[in-house]
């Protein structure tokens, strides 16, 4: 498997466009409100992220397989039971909605990725519980990153502590090695076991975005060649950050003032 090693050049420019890709997701925060549509929340994004930034959205006009029309908007908006890659339209989010916004940016040649779970007005408890515990498997599938680890190990702590808390992890969709490609190896399986897989090594950088699914595992792929939704309709959520692999541990790229805080129980 060909691994594109980063040196410090492509790291300096990968902090950046992390950085800016996390600073959009601080800027479209106060927008994700009842009422508003994720295509306005997209136009925001592509506004921002073209004439503030000075940067490109990467997903817009993506086409990585001849056979799939290409990406039509800026960013991902995945409602409720949609697990990824939902396109912006004109339906108006709701009261007790749950959604993903990822974003990926494009500056100078590399790229940022990650993405959060935002809460539309009052949301159950379990559609919270579900968005932390997600945010509690992303970590502590970070917290796995260091050199000599395997990426098994990564798979298997993020399926260990969804299973343990009653949800399934989507085994179709995977974490991906991101530089001047927007997705090139490795593949990181949110799912796996320990000391299997590719052994990590100081200069990898790849993004950690497991996808946990409420219900079944099990997904259904929408008419329009993009959006996966769970197969039993029930919700799903995701968290995603660009990781660096350092010289003993890892740095999160994809790094703003306005993210949220690593879990307490994370060293």
């Amino acid at each position: 498997m060909n691994i594109t090693i980063k040196n410090e050049v492509d790291i300096e420019y990968m902090r950046k466009a992390g950085k800016l890709a996390a600073e959009v997701l601080d800027y479209i925060t106060p927008f994700v409100t009842v009422g508003v549509t994720t295509n306005e929340l997209d136009k925001l994004c592509y506004d921002y992220i073209v004439n503030v930034q000075q940067a490109y959205p990467a997903p817009l006009n993506y086409k990585p397989d001849p056979n799939v029309s290409a990406y039509p908007k800026s960013i991902c908006t995945s409602v409720n039971h949609e697990i990824c890659h939902g396109i912006p339209n004109d339906k108006p989010l709701k009261n007790g909605d749950i959604v993903n916004v990822d974003i990926t940016v494009y500056k100078d040649l590399y790229h940022g990725d990650t993405s959060r779970m935002f809460f539309v007005g009052e949301v159950s408890p379990h559609a919270k519980r579900l968005c932390q515990i997600t945010y509690e498997c992303m970590w502590l599938g970070i917290n796995q990153v260091k050199p000599g680890n395997y990426l098994g190990d990564i798979g298997y702590a993020i399926e260990t502590y969804a299973h343990k808390n009653g949800y399934s992890v989507v085994q179709e969709f995977c974490g991906h090695g991101i530089g001047k490609v927007f997705h090139e190896n490795p593949q990181v399986l949110h799912y796996g076991k320990p000391k299997t897989g590719v052994q990590l090594e100081k200069g990898m950088v790849f993004t950690i975005e497991p996808m946990i699914n409420q219900g079944k595992r099990f997904v259904k792929f929408m008419p329009n060649g993009w959006t996966a939704v769970t197969k039993d309709r029930s919700l799903s959520a995701q968290w995603e950050h660009t990781i660096l692999v350092t010289e003993d541990s890892y740095e999160i790229l994809t790094v703003s003032s306005g993210m949220p805080p690593k879990p307490s129980f994370i060293a």
